[in-house]
């Protein structure tokens, strides 16, 4: 059976696809339809394609209704209102490079008859906090993802929420990105204690009272308040959602939160799922 209140969302990433089920009733998940799968996206065309379709007839299959519209997360370079992907020399997705993918994915679901709507990844982590949240009458929000990457967004009441693409803006001796992502905790801790870790999780859990730690923290914060308040300052607001992995420490980095005073910030309450609700939502004037 058809139900327009059902919408097909899927967040794409370098070796996976999650899709899930979500109700535009309310913006939620519906129960037991998350659906994540590998994907070798140094494959062929044709495997990457059967990959994403597998994982969306799958995900479909658990509901049992068939599904008119269909909304995607996708990393960047891509042609959103397009649909082409337009990743190169990334180590993914290089063989569909300048395809546009909606008519591949009906062929492999089988149905020509489903519009297929694209969002950036960073900005679909924005817009999938703000409408789940039900934030979406404020005038505008500004997000942030932290993680492997430095991920920003901007979303404005009536709009779509985009990437504000600033990863790569000039900071002290680099970019931004190179002091704000989980291998900067990596490399200055190996670089004031001498000591190796893979990641931040195992500094904090194996060295909690290390002096290292302390002096870390105290720089990271300096890094990201400065981040905030150049991105505050860009697009002259100063809300905040922030996400990623990184927030999983944040209480660790941000012991004291008067530090933030200057800003409202709210951490993402739906984190990684908050990209399949964000997808979906481009269908909210539907």
């Amino acid at each position: 059976m058809h139900n327009n209140d059902y919408i097909l969302s899927c967040d794409i990433g370098g070796s996976h696809i999650t899709s899930a089920i979500v109700d535009k009733s309310n913006w939620t998940i519906v129960d037991n339809t998350i659906t994540r799968s590998q994907v070798n996206s140094l494959e062929n065309a044709k495997s990457i394609f059967l990959d994403w379709t597998s994982n969306m007839k799958d995900c479909m299959a658990k509901l049992g209704i068939i599904i008119s519209h269909i909304g995607i997360a996708a990393p960047g370079p891509f042609d959103y209102d397009k649909g082409i992907a337009l990743m190169k020399g990334q180590s993914k997705y290089d063989s569909i490079y300048n395809i546009q993918v909606s008519q591949p994915i009906l062929e492999g679901l089988g149905n020509s008859k489903i519009d297929i709507k694209y969002i950036n990844d960073a900005a679909a982590f924005l817009q999938g906090e703000v409408f789940g949240a039900g934030l979406e009458n404020q005038e505008r929000i500004l997000g942030i993802t932290l993680g492997t990457g430095l991920g920003s967004a901007v979303w404005n009441n009536g709009d779509k929420a985009f990437d504000a693409n600033l990863w790569d803006t000039p900071y002290k001796e680099s970019i931004f990105e190179e002091y704000l992502v989980t291998r900067w905790f990596v490399n200055r801790f190996e670089d004031l204690a001498e000591i190796k870790e893979d990641g931040l999780r195992e500094i904090i859990e194996n060295h909690p009272n290390h002096p290292a730690l302390s002096v870390m923290m105290s720089e990271y914060r300096e890094n990201l308040i400065d981040f905030l308040t150049f991105f505050s300052e860009k697009y002259a607001c100063n809300t905040f959602i922030i996400g990623g992995n990184i927030i999983k420490a944040w209480d660790t980095i941000f012991p004291d939160k008067s530090i933030l005073k200057d800003f409202n910030v709210q951490i993402g309450k739906f984190q990684e799922h908050a990209a399949i609700i964000g997808a979906a939502s481009l269908f909210s004037n539907d």
